[in-house]
């Protein structure tokens, strides 16, 4: 398997161009060794993401808003490629769109093949290491769970520098689909003509989009070829998987509920659109190729039901590990085929995983040890939790209730006074450029 099949097509959603991705090898005359491709939501980049990995040089898939030297200094890429900036750093040479290094790059494992700085990070993140085996195997996974074709037509709704983006983005050029790319976003005048004049038949969003649609009133009979909706990136609250599961299922459409980390190439889990309904709260099974278990405060692992650990993960997605310094892309396999999630959670009997929190998402109200997920599913709208001195500041949008009852609520709720808890009231959620909630920001701000 490939991730560029025959068939694949990209739309510019602008200009209504179909083009089809062809593999030229357009950096072969670069030192050997990892490309930093600057991924704006444009055709351009696209191609230039699908050439590189398809002639088999690693690339590292950048935020282009990020200043496009970030990295350089610490992993010393052979090339950087992509809109760019007057000022060359240091050690490198401009060459038409790219930068090329005038020394000896960093090496490179042979194995390696995509590189995505870990979720939320900011200052000095760790990369991702991802073989080409592993978003191989991912990619053939999710495009069986979903039964993605090649009669499916997806937007670009992500990044494509962010895991959840580029999986889209992956599995719809794998299975000879067409992507629309569209650089404008779900807010963009232009994004929902475009669903309707391309034809576009699944949309991927993260928690806050869905939200954003809830607020716009989201009507999928407006759209008549869009019948699939996909979730990962975060917690989606359980009203809202409800909400547009029945808005899809009016227009016998579906939603998957899907749960997945950059490590893992990213997707771990799928829940079958017919099962929902009795399963709600679930993000569902590993998908095809994984196994998921719990492993308890003891060490010991179990897949039995109702049994609540920290989630852990074995398939041939899983990363080679991480990288932090332009050494560490010359290694091999650090994790053999295990991820550690951090996340905890249980199965139930029909080895469905439950989400139920993070292992370090805690906060301590006079001495009591509280889940910061299970406070935020505490409150009836977008909130979010962080851990203050000896109480729990939660932030709440506008209009998400009143904050005085609100915390008086949780204090209830959890039986503790009052006083150990904090309710601001702020115009909207930060968020990351993946739609996850910005933590750091609300914790400076705390």
């Amino acid at each position: 398997m490939t991730l560029l099949h025959p068939g694949a097509r990209l739309v510019d959603a602008a200009t209504g161009a179909v083009v089809t991705p062809q593999v030229t090898d357009a950096l072969a005359d670069a030192p050997p060794g990892v490309a930093f491709l600057r991924m704006p939501t444009t055709v351009d980049a696209v191609g230039r993401y699908v050439d590189a990995f398809e002639s088999g040089r690693p690339v590292l898939l950048l935020d282009p808003s990020l200043p496009a030297d970030a990295f350089v200094d610490r992993f010393e890429p052979a090339v950087v490629a992509g809109p760019l900036p007057d000022e060359v750093p240091k050690g490198y040479r401009r060459d038409g769109d790219r930068w090329v290094r005038e020394s000896a790059p960093a090496v490179a494992h042979p194995d390696l093949g995509i590189l995505l700085a870990t979720s939320g990070s900011t200052g000095n993140p760790k990369l991702v290491r991802l073989s080409r085996a592993a978003i191989l195997a991912n990619t053939a996974s999710i495009v069986e769970a979903l039964g993605i074709t090649g009669d499916d037509v997806a937007i670009s709704s992500l990044p494509f520098y962010y895991s959840f983006g580029m999986s889209v983005l992956n599995t719809h050029l794998a299975a000879g689909a067409t992507l629309v790319v569209e650089a404008d976003g779900l807010l963009g005048r232009p994004f929902w003509p475009a669903v309707n004049t391309f034809g576009v038949t699944s949309l991927a969003l993260v928690p806050s989009q869905y939200e954003i649609l809830r607020r716009l009133r989201f009507d999928p009979a407006g759209f008549p070829t869009l019948r699939t909706l996909t979730q990962a990136g975060g917690r989606l609250r359980p009203e809202l998987v409800e909400d547009f599961h029945g808005r899809m299922s009016a227009v016998s459409g579906r939603l998957f509920v899907m749960y997945g980390q950059t490590e893992a190439a990213p997707r771990l889990t799928t829940l079958p659109a017919g099962r929902l309904g009795e399963k709600l709260g679930s993000v569902g099974p590993a998908v095809p190729g994984g196994r998921l278990s719990v492993r308890l405060d003891d060490g010991t692992e179990s897949t039995a039901p109702d049994v609540r650990g920290e989630v852990l993960y074995r398939g041939p997605n899983v990363m080679l590990g991480y990288a932090e310094t332009a050494t560490d892309l010359a290694r091999g396999d650090d994790q053999g085929g295990l991820l550690e999630t951090g996340d905890l959670g249980h199965l139930d009997a029909d080895g469905y995983l439950y989400i139920d929190g993070r292992l370090k998402r805690f906060g301590k109200v006079f001495g009591v040890r509280l889940n910061l997920d299970d406070i935020e599913g505490m409150l009836p709208g977008p909130a979010a939790a962080v851990a203050g001195d000896d109480k729990i500041v939660v932030f709440v949008a506008q209009d998400g209730g009143d904050p005085a009852r609100l915390r008086q609520d949780l204090a209830d709720q959890v039986q503790l006074h009052w006083s150990g808890f904090e309710v601001r009231e702020i115009a909207a959620l930060p968020l990351l450029s993946n739609g996850k909630v910005d933590y750091r920001a609300l914790e400076a701000a705390r």
